[in-house]
């Protein structure tokens, strides 16, 4: 089996170099995650595996995958592939309340992907943010101190290893009366500098920077490009920290959607270090399914609909694709065995798919040959 190597190394090989690694979400393992391997190999470009704490905890979150089957899945494949410039990502470990209780259940899933072999982390306490606080360290002071007590056991757990951190300063999507809020270069700043103060050495901060996840659609449900991403914003973020002699990098997350030119020719590659796609790879395999199986992808839309259709109108979405593309990614769990015995033709052209979008991203993203560069890093 192929070992997923330290996400430390993937960022500190690459955080100096015009490259962002790809960061895959893949909600099923079938098809999509052999076609990204198969990609990344052929243009020798470094990837992450990565679920997100909501899509994958001990029960398996909405996809029906715990943390030990997406190690075993993703080892399988890249040992198929015969690739090995791949970091194993743990992303959005999140935490909404920051209370013992959450943070000992937070800690049960961590050693779990520890022990699964996770090479890398992404801590998310960015939803406890007090706005009453007078200044920004007051406003910061419980996602610091949440951030500081999961570092800490994800040290203890890893012990003489390396692994990669990731933190988030901003929650990202999060609006307000005048739209998206976007992380200040003074948050990012005083999030960091309190975090290595106590010890803790984020790689990447993800940042609101007025991207989100998922899709993205226009006022009458119709599927649209992406290209809310503050550009400008997060090169200033980025230059406070350079500013600060920091070695922290931006992680820009919700890619799903933005036109890849706007990504190859404007992305800042120097301030980010790490860019994620989730709900791309979704799409790939919804895709394929309507066109190969399109009876198993009616039974799945006609799920969808009935279980989720009224609560997503009282949101104020206003298409069936629109209400499918946002909340078709709770289908995987109960449709994880039908998807497992899909047609090897179906499967097929799922990986085919994935291995032509991922070539496409990899090269947007300047990851051609990033893999040598992280097997020469030497530290």
């Amino acid at each position: 089996m192929t070992e997923p190597i330290s996400g430390s190394k993937l960022f500190n090989a690459l955080k100096d170099e015009e490259t962002i690694i790809m960061a895959c979400n893949t909600r099923t393992t079938v098809g999509v995650v052999k076609g990204i391997f198969r990609a990344a190999k052929e243009l020798d470009a470094v990837v992450m595996m990565e679920l997100a704490k909501s899509e994958s905890d001990l029960n398996g979150g909405y996809t029906g995958i715990t943390p030990a089957k997406y190690a075993e899945e993703t080892r399988k494949y890249s040992s198929e592939v015969g690739f090995d410039s791949w970091a194993l990502h743990a992303d959005h470990i999140t935490m909404k309340k920051g209370t013992p209780e959450e943070i000992e259940e937070t800690k049960k899933l961590i050693a779990a992907q520890v022990d699964a072999g996770f090479t890398s982390f992404a801590i998310d306490a960015s939803f406890l943010f007090n706005s009453e606080g007078e200044t920004v360290e007051e406003q910061l002071a419980e996602n610091i101190r949440v951030t500081i007590e999961l570092a800490k056991f994800i040290e203890e757990k890893m012990g003489d290893k390396e692994f990669g951190l990731e933190c988030e300063v901003g929650e990202i999507g999060k609006k307000d009366s005048d739209g998206r809020i976007l992380t200040k270069p003074e948050e990012a700043v005083a999030f960091v500098k309190a975090l290595e103060a106590a010890g803790v050495k984020p790689h990447g901060i993800a940042i609101a920077n007025g991207s989100a996840h998922g899709n993205t659609y226009d006022a009458e449900g119709k599927l649209i490009e992406q290209v809310s991403i503050d550009i400008p914003q997060t090169i200033k973020v980025a230059e406070a920290l350079k500013g600060e002699d920091s070695n922290v990098r931006v992680v820009q997350h919700g890619i799903t959607g933005t036109p890849l030119d706007l990504i190859a020719s404007k992305f800042p590659k120097k301030a980010i270090i790490k860019g994620n796609v989730g709900t791309e790879w979704q799409n790939v395999a919804w895709s394929v399914l309507e066109e190969k199986e399109p009876e198993l992808y009616k039974e799945i839309q006609e799920w969808v609909m009935e279980k989720y259709g009224e609560e997503a109108k009282r949101k104020g979405l206003k298409s069936e694709v629109e209400i499918f593309g946002k909340y078709s990614k709770k289908a995987w769990k109960p449709f994880y065995e039908k998807v497992h015995a899909l047609k090897p033709e179906t499967v097929k052209a799922i990986e085919e798919k994935a291995y032509s979008r991922a070539k496409q991203f990899f090269e947007a993203f300047g990851a051609v040959g990033s893999g040598e560069k992280v097997r020469n890093y030497r530290g």
